[in-house]
C-alpha cells in the first residue's frame, strides 16, 4: 500500500512537471490557432525580359560591308547621307575628304529610285505598314506589324520626304549587299542605329541612279 502511494505520488509528480513545461514552452512559442491552415508561398517574382539587343546581327559579311571611316570627296555638307546605288553603300559625310561607309541593301531590279529627298520623322523598333501598292503585289502579307526583332524594319526607321521610302533595319542581315526590297534602303540593325544615332530630321539624303556606274569612291582609311 505504502509503495502504491509512492508511485502515485511520482506520476503526479511527473505529469505537474510536464504540464508547467508544456506551459512555458507554450508561452514561448504559441502554436497557431488552426495549424492547418498553410501560409501560401511566396510568388516567384516574374522573369525579367531582356529588350531586344540592337547588336543581334551574327551573319558574317564581306569586309567591304562593314561600317568604316573611309577617304570620300564630295562638296556636299558634313551631315549629308549619299546612297551609292550601284555598289551598295550609304555614305554619311564627316567632311575633309572622310565619310562614314555603311553596307546595305537596295531595290530589287524595277523598284531602285533616284532624287533628294530629306528625312522627316525618325523611329525606334517601328511598327510596320505595308503600303497599298506593296499589299497589291503581296496580298499575303500583314496589314500591320508590331515592332520587334521580327518587324521587316528593323531596330530603326528614318522616313524620307513624303514617299513611302525609308532608311531601316532588317532582321534579314544576309541580304545587305544585295537588290531585294521593294524600294527602301537596309542596312543591319547595329548600322542603322549607329547611323540613327548620327542624323536629325531635316537631313538631306541623296540617292544617286543605279546607271550612275562610277566607280568605289570611298577608299578605306587604313
Amino acid at each position: 500500500m505504502f509503495k502504491s502511494s509512492k508511485l502515485a505520488a511520482a506520476a503526479l509528480g511527473a505529469l505537474a512537471i510536464g504540464a508547467i513545461a508544456f506551459s512555458t514552452s507554450a508561452a514561448a512559442a504559441p502554436l497557431p490557432l488552426f495549424p492547418f491552415f498553410m501560409t501560401p508561398p511566396t510568388a516567384a517574382a516574374p522573369p525579367q525580359v531582356a529588350a531586344p539587343s540592337q547588336d543581334e546581327d551574327t551573319v558574317m559579311m564581306p569586309a567591304r560591308l562593314k561600317r568604316q571611316v573611309v577617304n570620300y570627296a564630295t562638296r556636299e555638307a558634313p551631315g549629308t547621307i549619299i546612297i551609292d546605288t550601284p555598289n551598295t553603300y550609304l555614305y554619311l559625310v564627316l567632311g575633309n575628304g572622310q565619310a562614314i561607309r555603311y553596307g546595305i541593301g537596295i531595290g530589287r531590279d524595277g523598284f531602285t529610285w533616284s532624287g533628294t529627298q530629306t528625312i522627316t520623322k525618325k523611329a525606334e523598333w517601328p511598327d510596320w505598314t505595308p503600303p497599298p501598292e506593296m499589299i497589291a503585289r503581296q496580298p499575303y502579307l500583314p496589314r500591320q506589324m508590331a515592332g520587334g526583332p521580327g518587324n521587316p524594319l528593323g531596330a530603326r526607321a528614318m522616313y524620307l520626304g513624303g514617299t513611302i521610302y525609308r532608311i531601316h533595319g532588317t532582321n534579314a542581315p544576309e541580304t545587305i549587299g544585295t537588290r531585294v526590297s521593294s524600294g527602301c534602303l537596309r542596312l543591319t540593325n547595329g548600322d542603322v542605329s549607329d547611323l540613327y544615332s548620327r542624323v536629325s530630321v531635316g537631313t538631306k539624303v541623296i540617292v544617286l541612279p543605279m546607271t550612275d556606274r562610277r566607280a568605289d569612291l570611298g577608299a578605306t582609311i587604313h
